[in-house]
């Protein structure tokens, strides 16, 4: 009885980290750049020290979903969408970061950073500068940003070496461990790149999740009473 309540147990707090991962996903339906996630549920045999081995749930993996999302049409000089494979170069005090969203401004010393006050970063890894009186900047489908037939910086894209490793920090912001240039994609001037959450996926998702929990509610209150009846009759 005890093995059934543990393997039930473990399930259960798998469910709960799919229910926290899917409220996050729905809470973001309208952010920039963002990247839903989902739980990858192993399985873990734990040795016992009598009797046969015990198999339970193991949901402590995540995977995030590299689908494109739509385009946001802004009309931003520095507002830009990536189409194709790769991230944004970020400037953290935590380290380089990566992210999807391509909402920039250029700061005081006109150098183009996030909402967030992080700095952008070319192909070479060095802040984007954009002289305040450059004139009118276009942006190149290669990166390319120019001022009246003047280059002015080459924005990078990136990927992970290795895209197992790709992980959620905060947000929009992901680290990506070893990275490499990304080739093939092309850059979009004046538009953003919306959630590539689902919602009515996400809210079907959540459904299953919480009838699956609730039967796992229901599993542990009927052991539960079983167990009591078993010592309520060893003890008449």
């Amino acid at each position: 009885m005890e093995s059934a309540i543990y393997a039930t147990l473990t399930r259960q707090s798998g469910l709960m980290r799919e229910m926290q991962v899917v409220a996050q996903n729905i809470a973001n339906l309208s952010t920039t750049g963002f990247r839903r996630e989902g739980v990858v549920f192993a399985e873990y045999v734990a040795r016992m020290d009598a009797g046969p081995s015990l198999s339970m749930a193991n949901a402590s993996g995540r995977v995030v979903d590299l689908t494109e999302g739509g385009l946001s049409q802004t009309g931003g000089t520095f507002d830009i969408a990536i189409r194709g494979e790769g991230f944004f170069l970020i400037e953290t005090p935590q380290g380089e970061r990566l992210t999807r969203a391509g909402s920039f401004t250029p700061d005081a010393a006109g150098e183009l950073v996030t909402p967030d006050g992080y700095r952008l970063l070319d192909a070479g890894g060095a802040p984007v500068f954009v002289p305040p009186d450059a004139g009118p900047v276009t942006l190149g489908a290669d990166g390319t940003l120019s001022a009246q037939g003047r280059p002015l910086a080459e924005i990078g894209l990136w990927r992970p070496v290795d895209p197992l490793v790709l992980r959620r920090e905060a947000g929009t912001l992901f680290d990506g461990g070893a990275l490499e240039p990304a080739e093939g994609a092309t850059l979009l001037q004046g538009f953003v790149e919306e959630s590539n959450v689902n919602p009515v996926a996400e809210i079907a998702r959540m459904i299953e999740v919480q009838r699956a929990y609730e039967q796992g509610q229901a599993f542990l209150a009927r052991e539960d009473e079983r167990v009591r009846g078993v010592i309520q009759t060893l003890g008449r």
